[in-house]
């Protein structure tokens, strides 16, 4: 395909019957972003460590083009994990693509983080620990059960999402913030590991503060600043999953931005 049909379409290609995992999806962005792939046929299975939200999330879906299924996967836990993963080879045939979403929020280690932050020497040992093995331990161990069926089937995609550079060094955003400069990190040597494996490692994030649980109601109404929708996700995802993106790797996409950062990338591939 040239870059210019590539630039005309409104609809991107390849993505019909492609598996796809997104953890941490019963909500906010994972929800979204599974919206957007089962509207343009995917088959997505849905995870996260409630059974009812699952169903709920999975039910929001049905009435869409594609297939979706919703199995429990505690990121935390490796035989969840694998178990989890052999569930979405039963239901959906096998897995073409992670994306690793799930994750938690500054509010579990101080529920009034954004209006009265508190210096990471007052933030609690089990509280930093909780949060890390989520949000950055959680892409490692599930990256690491589903690599090896990628491998083995000639392979895949890794989609990590992300966040902002700001909120990485922000006040008052320890473990928050550490735990996603940790996946930052991750991402990039992913991407090297994996690159002789014909598996490809991006991350994703909104380009600011979503309308998602990480940020309690009682605190957002005091903000002033605006927040994204969590369907700011989809044209993005839709992208990273498509035949389109096929061999880009180690690139790092901004959502709101994402058709000025489609447009450079376009400009580059003509050279």
């Amino acid at each position: 395909m040239s870059e210019e049909s590539l630039e005309n379409r409104s609809n991107y290609s390849g993505i019909t019957g492609k598996r796809v995992l997104i953890t941490g999806a019963t909500s906010g962005l994972g929800l979204a972003m599974a919206q957007a792939l089962v509207k343009e046929g995917a088959k997505v299975l849905i995870t996260g460590r409630d059974q009812d939200k699952i169903d709920q999330a999975v039910s929001s879906v049905q009435s869409l083009s594609g297939q979706c299924a919703g199995v429990l996967i505690d990121v935390r836990d490796e035989q969840s994990i694998e178990a989890g993963v052999i569930q979405m080879e039963k239901l959906l045939g096998g897995i073409d693509v992670l994306i690793n979403n799930a994750g938690i929020g500054m509010q579990t280690v101080n529920p009034n983080f954004l209006t009265d932050p508190k210096p990471f020497w007052e933030i609690s040992s089990s509280g930093f620990r909780d949060l890390i093995d989520t949000n950055l331990t959680g892409y490692f161990l599930v990256a690491k059960v589903v690599v090896p069926y990628f491998i083995k089937t000639g392979g895949g995609r890794i989609i990590n999402i992300g966040v902002s550079e700001g909120t990485k060094k922000r006040k008052g955003f320890i473990p928050y913030g550490p735990s996603r400069a940790g996946t930052d990190s991750l991402s990039h040597i992913m991407a090297q590991d994996l690159m002789e494996y014909g598996v490809t490692v991006n991350q994703l994030q909104p380009g600011g503060a979503t309308e998602t649980g990480m940020v309690p109601e009682d605190s957002r109404a005091k903000l002033t600043i605006p927040f994204l929708r969590p369907e700011v996700m989809a044209e993005s995802v839709l992208f990273l999953c498509a035949d389109e993106s096929n061999g880009l790797n180690d690139v790092e996409i901004i959502a709101k931005d994402f058709q000025e950062w489609k447009k450079n990338w376009l400009k580059q591939a003509r050279g």
